[in-house]
Order: structure tokens, then C-alpha cells, then sequence
């Protein structure tokens, strides 16, 4: 699939993934490939992972 603009997550990388829950547009190190989800998919998935999690970058605000 074809995705073009940002990532609606960072926006600042460019968006290579659509979540398959959500459908945000995310870059490579807002998502998850073997789940198909973004960042903040997997956050809510699993809220044991931790946030500062090196490939993941999660936003609370």
C-alpha cells in the first residue's frame, strides 16, 4: 500500500505504514510491523511495555 505524507505521530519522518487498528499514518519508528500497529496502538495493546521503550517513541500528554 501507498502511503505519502507525515507521520501523524512525530511529524517530522515520513509516513511508510498505516495502522491497521487506527489508521495512522506512521513512520518506521512509530510502528510496529508484526502487529501492524503505531506507537500508540501498542501502548494501549500492552500497557506493561514501558514507554521509554528505545524503538518507540510514545507522546502523553
Amino acid at each position: 500500500m501507498s502511503v505519502s505524507g507525515l507521520c501523524q505521530i512525530c511529524e517530522a519522518r515520513p509516513a511508510e505504514y498505516r495502522c491497521d487498528a487506527c489508521g495512522t499514518l506512521a513512520c518506521e519508528m512509530h510502528f510496529e510491523r508484526e502487529r501492524g500497529l503505531c506507537a500508540d496502538c501498542v501502548a494501549r495493546a500492552d500497557p506493561t511495555r514501558p514507554a521509554d521503550d528505545e524503538d518507540v517513541d510514545v507522546h502523553r500528554f
